[in-house]
């Protein structure tokens, strides 16, 4: 069976924001068995020597796979699609750009959007972050800007079909949810809501709010 390495315990300001929920979604969405262990965040299980040797960076998510190990939640996916042939086209040029937005999601649009939503986590404990935002706003509206010309003719990244890409894409978007950034693109929010509206979501973010302790629907 596949055993999905997540937070069973984290701080109260990053739930609904954590990258496990990335691979949790996409097992929920292939509806293959699985298993979470949650590890406790605030008492140090992810920098125990058993968990480094999974993971020698002491990141979540890890998959295994009766045996084989695997992090990073971009790999994660893109290896759960192709290992059930789901979430993901069959030709070589459609497992492509696929990829592509894989990587697009991860490389181009979450770097700003990342950094915008901890320089507004951490407050006055971030010196500098009330600096460096406007820039960042902007940053991340011309990556956005791009998006939302993308998305205009299409529903999903890749055309028609919702892949891992989407997955990626929308919760690299969730990351900024309550930011305010995301409010001059109709169609980038609309698209993060059609992904978001699919059961298996509801279903990821349930589970994940009993397994951490936390109200019902503080992830949203």
């Amino acid at each position: 069976m596949l055993t999905l390495y997540g937070f069973g315990r984290v701080n109260s300001k990053v739930v609904g924001l954590t990258r496990d929920l990335r691979a949790l979604w996409t097992l929920e969405e292939l509806g293959v068995p699985y298993r979470v262990h949650g590890l406790d965040h605030p008492a140090g299980e992810l920098s125990s020597e058993e968990y480094r040797r999974l993971n020698p960076f002491t990141q979540v998510p890890v998959l295994e796979d009766d045996g084989f190990v695997l992090t990073e939640t971009g790999a994660i996916l893109l290896y759960l699609a192709e290992k059930t042939g789901r979430l993901m086209p069959a030709d070589l040029q459609g497992r492509a750009q696929v990829t592509r937005w894989c990587f697009a999601a991860l490389n181009t649009l979450e770097p700003p959007l990342f950094q915008i939503v901890m320089i507004d986590l951490l407050g006055a404990a971030d010196p500098t972050g009330a600096q460096r935002r406007p820039e960042l706003v902007k940053y991340a509206e011309r990556v956005l800007t791009a998006l939302e010309d993308w998305l205009r003719e299409r529903p999903y990244l890749t055309g028609e079909a919702f892949t891992v890409a989407d997955i990626l894409m929308t919760t690299v978007l969730r990351e900024v949810r309550n930011a305010g950034v995301l409010d001059g693109f109709p169609r980038v929010s609309a698209y993060r809501e059609r992904c978001e509206a699919r059961p298996a979501w509801r279903r990821t973010l349930e589970a994940y709010e009993q397994r951490l302790g936390a109200p019902a629907g503080s992830a949203r």
